[in-house]
């Protein structure tokens, strides 16, 4: 069980998000590979599709068992110490027939399956792989119905699923493979979705439906009408154009709820500037929001007003990516990052003696590059604080979707 990601600040795997986090890394690559590899930047990615795919595979141990954590919750909260020390139980929690986790499952065949996609053209043996875990993944979905957290009840307190994964995977695996049974399985699921409100590590219904329209499989889907409708009704909220789904800030960010906001951001913003060019190749080349009619180009300049108030168009003047920019968080929520590294200190920093570096109000001695914290208040307002978890730790479930929209950005039109 080496390898895979930490999902935000502490030393707990936690597989939902890990593989939500992967599926959004490789549709970045399948969505934007030509601005990635003109920007050099496609074999990182791939390599960062690669690190936590190798992983959920290792973690499908047999046909219906999926580990879907290692390491506890509450007693890894209890501590504050960097990965090289930490000393809390690895204990590693499982899925199966007898106690399942369909949601889970399910996501992690999304991430295999968009994984393999990825890699298709550069490694056919390896794609070939992450998709055979793929489909062995979903039939152990489909036939052991259940929310996982009610066979690892520790996943619960962190990362609870609502259970909506299926569609999800199957649209996946349908553009994978072709597969007549995946394409049934779309037209036969009565729950497509419905219009949501916002597209999350635990919410992938916008995902689907945008995936069916970008991939040109919305004709095939069998729900064709009702998934092309909800995720129009999706974009016209995420632009404003539907009072009840969400506002700006006045800054002008999308503004959804105080707990890591800009989670909602990255992903909204992705599908957006998708979106704009699946319009702008399209023949009906605009999007009808009751009477408005938006043009890709207003799509795309809503994604990058999201992606430039994230790096510092904003009322803080602050980029929320640590280490961009002339000013940037430097108290994130972090135990790697706020406790000094091995290196200058090799000495071993216990779990409750790292508290002290938790609680001194000076920057962190590690920048933590890259990462994208919670962000702002519903007024533009930022305190950094390590304390402040809300609002300053970071999340690999915003920064996954944020590679594919700095990468579609990255291009003059």
């Amino acid at each position: 069980m080496t390898g895979g990601y930490y999902d935000s600040g502490d030393n707990v795997k936690f597989g939902l998000p890990m593989a939500f986090t992967v599926t959004m890394l490789a549709w970045s690559v399948v969505e934007h590979e030509a601005p990635l590899a003109a920007a050099g930047e496609l074999r990182n990615a791939l390599a960062a599709v690669r690190w936590g795919a190798d992983y959920l595979a290792r973690a499908h141990a047999a046909a219906e068992t999926l580990y879907v954590q290692v390491g506890d919750g509450d007693s890894d909260h209890s501590c504050w110490q960097r990965p090289e020390d930490m000393d809390t139980p690895r204990t590693a929690y499982s899925v199966d027939a007898s106690r399942p986790g369909s949601d889970v499952a399910a996501e992690t065949a999304a991430a295999l399956a968009a994984a393999s996609v990825a890699f298709r053209q550069l490694d056919a043996a390896y794609s070939a792989m992450l998709l055979g875990h793929a489909e062995q993944l979903f039939s152990f979905a489909k036939n052991h119905r259940g929310l996982y957290q009610n066979s690892v009840p520790g996943a619960a307190k962190f990362y609870a699923s609502s259970g909506d994964e299926m569609l999800w995977a199957a649209v996946w695996l349908f553009i994978a493979t072709g597969g007549e049974d995946y394409k049934a399985f779309i037209a036969g699921d009565g729950n497509v979705g419905g219009a949501q409100t916002f597209f999350s590590w635990d919410n992938k219904f916008v995902g689907a439906q945008a995936l069916l329209v970008l991939q040109g499989k919305l004709a095939d889907a069998g729900n064709a009408a009702a998934l092309k409708s909800q995720l129009e009704q999706f974009l016209c909220g995420v632009l404003q154009h539907n009072a009840s789904d969400g506002r700006l800030s006045p800054g002008g960010v999308l503004w959804l709820e105080p707990w890591n906001n800009l989670q909602f951001v990255t992903s909204a913003a992705f599908v957006v500037a998708a979106h704009s060019d699946h319009l702008a190749g399209a023949a009906a080349s605009s999007l009808r929001c009751g009477a408005a009619t938006l043009p890709p180009s207003q799509l795309l300049a809503f994604a990058r007003s999201q992606a430039d108030y994230i790096l510092g168009a904003n009322p803080e003047r602050m980029s929320y990516m640590v280490g961009y920019g002339a000013r940037f968080p430097e108290q994130v929520h972090h135990r790697g990052a706020s406790v000094p590294s091995i290196k200058s200190s090799p000495g071993k920093i216990t779990c409750k003696g790292g508290f002290a570096y938790y609680s001194r109000d000076t920057p962190n001695p590690n920048v933590l590059v890259g990462a994208i914290v919670g962000g702002p208040d519903g007024n533009d307002r930022y305190d950094d604080s390590r304390p402040n978890y809300k609002q300053t730790e970071p999340s690999t479930v915003t920064v996954a979707p944020m590679v594919g929209v700095l990468a579609r950005l990255s291009k003059q039109n």
